[in-house]
């Protein structure tokens, strides 16, 4: 069953499909780029996505085939950040946006079909993971544009592809291909064009039919291992996630699926 929700702009739309939660950037005419009202939405979005038991997988994407997202829309630049104070409020909103979707309880797919440069990147360093189209091309311009990044978009570009990956794709700011771009970890997988829906609805379809606590806890114990701040690191709510695990329902189906030869059903409790 797809269900569609209304937001606060049509340049967000957001519908559940099954098990799977869809953010879609629909600004092609300006290669997805972002603004403040539809970074606004997509925050609507996501918090709607977790409050639903239903959905176990959220995937990001961009309408029209030219683009993931592109970044800030730059026409909306003399009204969102036009003053300084304008322009602090944006950033914190768009911080906002960026750390629910690192620290999301639940996966997250980018599926990413043309360019995916500057903010677009960083949106997309965010997600558990990344599959894009053959024709793709990622890119940090903002050595080209005299721009700064703060610290966690430079963390999660390192976390993604490592120091000197990452190191060369901001200072040369050029852009790079879907094959480089896997060779140096930014994306998971290349396809094609036409296979990019079927496979990332396959993958999101595999991590549905598989345990929502035992997920839940490994993306919780992932980000932990990843905190900037490792004396910031919650051990004992880890411990209490893992105990979660095995104190469930889903367990004891885990167990007896097994052993009768059947596929587990799993109903995160």
């Amino acid at each position: 069953m797809t269900e569609n929700l209304s937001l606060l702009t049509d340049k967000i739309l957001a519908r559940v499909d099954g098990a799977v939660g869809h953010v879609i950037f629909n600004n092609p005419d300006r290669y997805n780029a972002v603004s403040l009202e539809m970074w606004e939405a997509v925050e609507l979005a996501l918090a709607n996505f977790a409050a639903d038991e239903k959905v176990r997988v959220v995937i990001l994407s961009g309408a029209g085939g030219k683009a993931f997202v592109s970044g800030a829309d730059i026409s909306k630049f003399a009204k969102e950040r036009g003053s300084r104070e304008a322009t602090e409020h944006y950033n914190a909103r768009l911080k906002v946006v960026y750390d629910t979707i690192e620290n999301y309880p639940k996966p997250t797919i980018a599926m990413i079909d043309g360019h995916c440069l500057g903010g677009g990147l960083n949106l997309a360093a965010c997600t558990d993971f990344r599959i894009a189209s053959g024709k793709s091309r990622f890119a940090m311009p903002a050595a080209k544009l005299a721009l700064g990044y703060p610290f966690d978009a430079i963390r999660r570009l390192v976390n993604a592809v490592g120091p000197a990956a990452a190191k060369k794709l901001i200072f040369t700011a050029k852009s790079i291909d879907a094959d480089t771009a896997l060779q140096i970890g930014l994306v998971q997988e290349v396809v094609t064009e036409e296979a990019l829906n079927n496979r990332v609805a396959e993958l999101a379809g595999n991590i549905a039919d598989n345990a929502p606590l035992t997920i839940q806890a490994m993306k919780y114990i992932a980000t932990q291992v990843m905190h900037p701040d490792p004396s910031a690191r919650d051990f004992n709510r880890c411990d209490e996630m893992v105990a979660a695990c095995f104190a469930s329902e889903d367990y004891i189906e885990g167990r007896e699926a097994f052993m009768a030869k059947r596929k587990p059903q799993f109903k995160g409790k």
